[in-house]
């Protein structure tokens, strides 16, 4: 029951009981409501903004360790890199030298894919930098893993294919007992007519007319024929590999193009045709269609005093025979 009110009547000189209409009730009953309505709304707003509810609180811990699971993962993948640079450190340094492979580019190795936008449907979310950062260093890494996958698929074949690889590296003095006459050396000579210093791309074994010259390892003859720029009668063998070599100024030849030769096979003698002024060898190496000194190949069949004596007097002579 509401409180009674009463007022004094200075007409009557009497105290009479205040009676409120309806409105009035209404008008209080309105007022007290609307205060009540001001105050929660004040209250609500303070305490969402200054406090989080119990689903907030949940969400935020959520949140949280939604990140510390993918710190943990970013970890581990931190440590997936590191074994994987050893394994691509070993191939490269250990396997691929012992296949004598060259070691897989670093640009393939790193593996580089399409841009942002495979990521495009991890935006808009809060934590989106964060997910596709760590799922693009995920694809990174499956990448790089394939490229070392498909590596060590290539070293298994090539030791599947060692002893093969073996036979056809070049690996001895083409003519018997070329150690001793060895007369001139790779690199810069000069050239026995033009007397200009020149860039020797072989080695110059002299010898009798008929000497026979024999395959340096394993492959197929490409070129059997006179060569019109300087080497005369010439063969050219590729090995497979990366390796060829070439052996010029010859008297005869005893192969054919795309004929079969094996190490130690003779493919013709010792002649003085071409741009030479003496019977000898002129002979090449090339790796990856780069020349390489050939006295480096010599270690087959050369003992280390014989290797020494090579190496001796391919760096004393200066001129070459052709």
């Amino acid at each position: 029951m509401g409180k009674v009110q009463y007022r004094f009547d200075p007409k009557s000189l009497s105290v009479e009981r205040v009676r409120k209409s309806f409105a009035d009730r209404l008008k209080v009953f309105l007022h007290y409501v609307l205060t009540g309505l001001v105050f929660s709304v004040v209250v609500l707003i303070i305490g969402f903004t200054f406090f989080d509810s119990p689903k907030e609180r949940i969400l935020q811990r959520e949140i949280e360790q939604f990140r510390v699971q993918y710190q943990i993962l970013n970890d581990r993948i931190d440590v997936l890199n590191n074994v994987l640079a050893d394994l691509q450190e070993r191939d490269d340094r250990i396997y691929r030298v012992i296949m004598e492979a060259d070691p897989i580019p670093r640009p393939v190795r790193e593996a580089a894919f399409g841009g942002t936008d495979r990521y495009a449907h991890l935006a808009g979310y809060q934590n989106s930098e964060l997910m596709s950062k760590t799922m693009q260093r995920i694809d990174q890494l499956s990448a790089k893993l394939y490229v070392q996958s498909k590596s060590y698929d290539e070293v298994f074949d090539m030791a599947i294919n060692k002893a093969d690889m073996l036979a056809s590296i070049p690996a001895i003095v083409p003519i018997p007992d070329g150690a001793n006459y060895l007369m001139s050396g790779y690199g810069m000579r000069i050239h026995p007519i033009y007397k200009t210093m020149r860039m020797h791309h072989g080695v110059d074994f002299t010898a009798d007319v008929g000497t026979p010259i024999y395959s340096t390892g394993n492959g197929v003859v490409t070129r059997a024929e006179r060569n019109r720029h300087g080497y005369g009668l010439m063969v050219e063998i590729d090995h497979g590999y990366g390796y060829t070599t070439l052996y010029a100024h010859m008297n005869s030849l005893e192969v054919r193009r795309g004929q079969r030769v094996k190490r130690g096979e003779i493919i013709g003698t010792v002649g003085n045709t071409g741009t030479s002024t003496a019977p000898h060898l002129h002979y090449e190496v090339h790796r990856n269609n780069r020349s390489v000194n050939p006295v480096h190949y010599f270690y087959n069949d050369l003992t280390p005093e014989e290797f020494e004596i090579i190496i001796e007097r391919a760096s004393r002579v200066n001129q070459s025979l052709s």
